[in-house]
């Protein structure tokens, strides 16, 4: 295990463009008996509700969703640029529900408070859960949104989480 620091949220700089869209995260949720995890490029970190929040969005068909849906929290773990992308990679094509996925990544989880997060990361934000939305067809202004997105029906939740802390390495 590595050790983590808190990192004060008032001297945070990071691109979320770079961090979330193209250098990836994972999200991990679950609980000390049971986790999952994948990699999610579509998110975003703000201020809602007079709060300090991040959102992501996942699929209805992926194992994690049923951890986020039973959970009260997750987290978003960021990796090192020369961080290899194959354990990523591995995450975000392979299904949790017939194997240890994380396992079979080898990496290793870790607990902040009780949320669980890749701990071959540099990088942590633990969330608690705030909404879920569903993203529906009809909700959609741009109609290119959904026949580019959406053609097998596999939509979203959107899911939108106060921010608990941040960890760095």
């Amino acid at each position: 295990m590595h050790t983590f620091q808190p990192y004060p949220i008032e001297v945070l700089e990071l691109n979320p463009f770079t961090k979330i869209g193209s250098d990836w995260a994972v999200l991990t949720a679950g609980n000390e008996e049971k986790v999952n995890a994948m990699t999610v490029s579509w998110g975003g970190l703000g201020v809602l509700w007079g709060k300090n929040v991040g959102f992501i969005f996942v699929r209805d068909s992926r194992y994690t969703k049923e951890f986020i849906d039973n959970g009260d929290t997750f987290s978003l773990t960021f990796f090192p640029k020369d961080f290899h992308k194959t354990p990523l990679k591995y995450l975000g094509g392979v299904s949790g529900r017939n194997e240890d996925k994380i396992k079979a990544a080898h990496l290793g989880i870790d607990y902040a408070d009780g949320v669980p997060y890749i701990d071959e990361g540099d990088f942590v934000i633990t969330f608690k859960k705030l909404s879920a939305t569903k993203i529906m067809p009809e909700d959609f202004i741009d109609g290119t949104i959904q026949d580019t997105f959406y053609k097998d029906g596999d939509l979203h939740t959107m899911y939108v989480g106060e921010i608990l802390s941040i960890l760095a390495r």
